[in-house]
């Protein structure tokens, strides 16, 4: 007897693809919100019903049998789908409501988005907010992402991305640092002194200034310490450590009040765009519409770098 669309219960679809998302049964009963015996129960049924075997468990992890690939690309389809159909029918935009998941960099996260985030959950209290902060990129459709902000430049993708503002790249010191009879017309007057990179970056010590649009230096500084974050940077340019190059919106406020002096502020750095980036979808979930609404006035709000946003 053939497996019709009527014998399945489609709630299973969903079950099947968090779990095969998630990695464990484990992880996708709480990304469910469900026990996990009923994870289990679920996913046995769906095998019944579709009369296929899905899944090998092992002792230690997950693997798709040649049915369960070729199920999950539908099922993750149909899936998404249905949810962005629901929740842009369903939402109004004076109560988003479910489960919002968004990824950023790890000192923007912190700095600007997980403020923002406890703002929107006290303006919508049925908007729960999940925020997965890291500076790998997450795989939005693996890792059930709605939305992922971005900073500097984008790499093509099959990804949807607006652009939301600027970020601009200083470069600082603590106050004491630069000796008072250095000269310090132009960049490379900077070389010898201590610089703190960050190890992330292709060329950690390595940057291109410019001024008035006309001049251009490209210059290589001497890395007395190198860390693997801007706040661990900032930490340091503060302790004294040397020079640094920083996103703005990590140190503003100590340039504001003294903790940290720009250096050379005439010369610019290269900087880069601020985007909010989503999986391809026909429908946009209106809790994404407002978050990605409210950080752009957010951005507008702190006046740096929307003059040449478009």
């Amino acid at each position: 007897m053939s497996t019709t669309l009527s014998s399945i219960n489609l709630n299973r679809f969903a079950v099947f693809v968090a779990v095969v998302e998630a990695g464990s049964l484990t992880r996708a009963a709480s990304r469910l919100g469900i026990a996990k015996t009923m994870v289990s129960a679920h996913l046995q049924r769906l095998e019944t019903e579709i009369g296929a075997s899905l899944l090998v468990r092992t002792t230690r992890r997950l693997h798709l049998t040649e049915a369960g690939e070729m199920f999950y690309e539908a099922a993750r389809i149909i899936v998404r789908e249905a949810e962005e159909a629901v929740n842009a029918i369903g939402q109004s935009a004076n109560n988003p409501r479910g489960t919002l998941r968004i990824t950023a960099p790890v000192d923007y996260g912190a700095t600007v988005i997980a403020p923002l985030a406890i703002a929107m959950q006290q303006r919508y209290p049925a908007l729960k907010i999940d925020l997965l902060t890291g500076d790998r990129l997450f795989d939005l459709i693996a890792e059930g992402i709605d939305v992922a902000i971005r900073l500097g430049r984008l790499a093509d993708s099959t990804l949807q991305a607006v652009q939301l503002g600027r970020v601009e790249e200083w470069l600082v010191a603590a106050p004491g640092v630069l000796p008072a009879k250095i000269k310090t017309t132009s960049p490379k007057d900077l070389t010898d002194l201590p610089f703190i990179g960050l190890s992330i970056l292709p060329r950690p010590t390595t940057w291109r200034f410019e001024r008035d649009g006309q001049s251009k230096q490209t210059v290589t500084f001497s890395a007395s310490f190198t860390v693997n974050t801007a706040h661990a940077a900032r930490a340091a340019v503060l302790a004294g450590g040397g020079l640094a190059v920083l996103p703005d919106f990590s140190i503003a406020q100590d340039v504001e009040e003294g903790r940290l002096v720009r250096v050379l502020p005439k010369w610019k750095l290269p900087g880069g765009g601020i985007f909010a980036v989503y999986p391809m979808a026909k429908f946009r979930p209106q809790k994404i519409r407002v978050f990605v609404d409210a950080l752009k006035a957010e951005i507008e709000q702190s006046g740096r770098g929307v003059s040449r946003v478009r």
